[in-house]
């Protein structure tokens, strides 16, 4: 695999732990924090180290050595005052690369005013995802872990019918699908679950190193 990474997830809810659990599979080393007891619980059985700590505590940080990691994502919920707060500290540490979940435009425009590298909206990132094609087919620009990580858009054809579980795309290709749009919805399913099946022409939003993107365009999807 390429470069290996120490990322840093604030906010261990539905996005936080699973975009977590996405970076484990390719080999990532992710320190979670959240100050809910059942999320770190919860989290410690699938992150390299869970810590239940208030990220609002900028000491707190600095103590569980947020400072020194290559990536943090801040996924911390509803709450735009904890998120850019949390935002501020982490960019005053020096932190290079700080990821966060934004809700509106407006939140957006505060969060990069305070130093935010990448502000996530969900439908406005998928929106991007599909758009924004690189110059080789298939392949979307999105989060940057680095020039060896990128999306792939997949149109489903001989996958139909299956799950996520039959299709194994982890543990055969170490790779994730993190986004799926099926044929005739407008909207966006992100994170789908193991059980979920997939209808022909649905598009699926694959994450993974580009070599292993690339031994999957070219095999068998059926395989």
């Amino acid at each position: 695999m390429g470069a290996k990474y120490q990322v840093g997830i604030i906010g261990l809810g539905k996005f936080g732990l699973r975009f977590g659990r996405a970076l484990i599979q390719m080999g990532h080393e992710v320190i979670g924090v959240d100050n809910n007891v059942e999320r770190v619980q919860e989290a410690k059985q699938e992150l390299t180290q869970v810590f239940q700590a208030d990220a609002m505590n900028k000491q707190a940080l600095a103590q569980l050595g947020f400072d020194g990691f290559n990536y943090v994502l801040v996924s911390v919920g509803d709450s735009i005052a904890a998120s850019t707060m949390i935002t501020m500290y982490l960019k005053e540490m020096g932190l290079e690369a700080v990821w966060v979940k934004g809700i509106t435009g407006d939140h957006e425009n505060l969060l990069r005013k305070v130093g935010a590298d990448e502000v996530i909206i969900p439908d406005k990132a998928a929106a991007r995802a599909l758009a924004d094609r690189l110059a080789i087919p298939g392949f979307l620009e999105y989060l940057p872990f680095g020039k060896d990580i990128a999306l792939r858009e997949i149109t489903v054809d001989q996958w139909a019918g299956k799950t996520l579980r039959d299709l194994e795309l982890p543990d055969k290709y170490n790779i994730q699908v993190i986004a799926v749009k099926a044929k005739g919805e407008k909207g966006i399913r992100f994170l789908p679950k193991a059980e979920d099946s997939f209808n022909k022409d649905d598009v699926l939003i694959v994450m993974g190193h580009m070599q292993n993107l690339g031994k999957l365009r070219d095999t068998k999807i059926s395989e």
